[in-house]
């Protein structure tokens, strides 16, 4: 008897992708916008450090995931420990609930010293090991790593606890602003995308996508800003147009750089956490070149 033929699933269309796509997004970041604008200080501090620490730690295991998956080595759990660590002390030197509480420049002082010791103890580790020869390349991978995925993404934490502005207010609108920049890459470059913008690197992505990220994305900023004008202090139309055009344009480089590390390990995403994405790191990645991008704005440029 001939052997019969299975079924192979069809691929889901870019439709139901895009409703998985914005489906996993809207959770996890309503979660975090939630425990962010909490009137309980204990949700609005200490649940929201929980949660962004659990966003570092999982994207961070996944990048060092990636590293083991070319064969390279890395200090896997000493490198999300420090992560972690480093999320932790800048909450702790930030939040009004410790007698540390000062400028944000003397919080990115003791964040070195923090990176000084982790970097001291990684040497040590290496020195202590017994099997590992590749001391250079697992000490390099651990630290990009760390500064990679917890360093940027601790820049979220910094804009929520900057002094003398509705913070809160600035940490919504920059992901909002980011994850609009997202959407219309994805839309645009799935309705019109013929022009590939890096195939050696992302296929899929095209110029025509680039160019919807930036036209949203400066469209998102400037009606956020003319919404809440008033939850927005030093925000103008200036500012909203050039926030909106660099946190686009930031995105799609922070999903091209994820897109080359998955490249070169041989995976499609990061992870399978979120169902239509892929990993975390797949759902934050444009999130990390924008809170650095977004913070040194808010501090040298709005607030100066």
């Amino acid at each position: 008897m001939p052997e019969e033929q299975q079924s192979v699933p069809a691929p889901p269309s870019k439709h139901g992708v895009l409703m998985r796509r914005l489906g996993s997004s809207v959770l996890l970041w309503t979660l975090v916008i939630g425990t962010l604008f909490s009137s309980n200080k204990l949700i609005s501090d200490y649940l929201f450090l929980v949660t962004m620490m659990a966003i570092a730690g999982i994207g961070l295991a996944e990048f060092y995931e990636l590293v083991g998956r070319r064969q390279l080595a890395c200090f896997k759990g000493l490198g999300v420990f420090g992560g972690l660590l480093l999320m932790t002390s800048t909450f702790v030197y930030l939040s009004d609930a410790f007698p540390l509480h000062l400028h944000p420049a003397k919080a990115n002082d003791f964040e070195t010293s923090v990176l000084i010791v982790f970097v001291l103890g990684l040497c040590l580790r290496q020195l202590v090991s017994r099997t590992n020869s590749a001391g250079i390349t697992a000490i390099a991978t651990t630290l990009f790593g760390l500064m990679y995925v917890p360093w940027l993404l601790n820049f979220i934490q910094k804009i929520k606890f900057f002094p003398n502005i509705n913070a809160p207010h600035y940490v919504l609108y920059f992901i909002l602003v980011t994850k609009f920049s997202d959407l219309g890459a994805y839309v645009v470059g799935s309705l019109i995308g013929k022009h590939k913008m890096c195939p050696r690197i992302s296929p899929g992505k095209t110029w025509e996508g680039f160019a919807g990220a930036i036209v949203i994305s400066t469209l998102a900023s400037v009606l956020l800003v003319q919404a809440a004008q008033a939850k927005l202090p030093h925000m103008d139309l200036g500012h909203a147009i050039i926030l909106g055009v660099a946190l686009g344009g930031a995105a799609v480089v922070g999903d091209l750089i994820e897109s080359l590390f998955k490249r070169e390990a041989g995976v499609k995403d990061s992870g399978r956490l979120f169902p239509g994405i892929g990993g975390m790191l797949d759902l934050m990645d444009s999130l990390l070149f924008n809170a650095p991008l977004m913070y040194v704005y808010l501090r040298h440029v709005l607030t100066a």
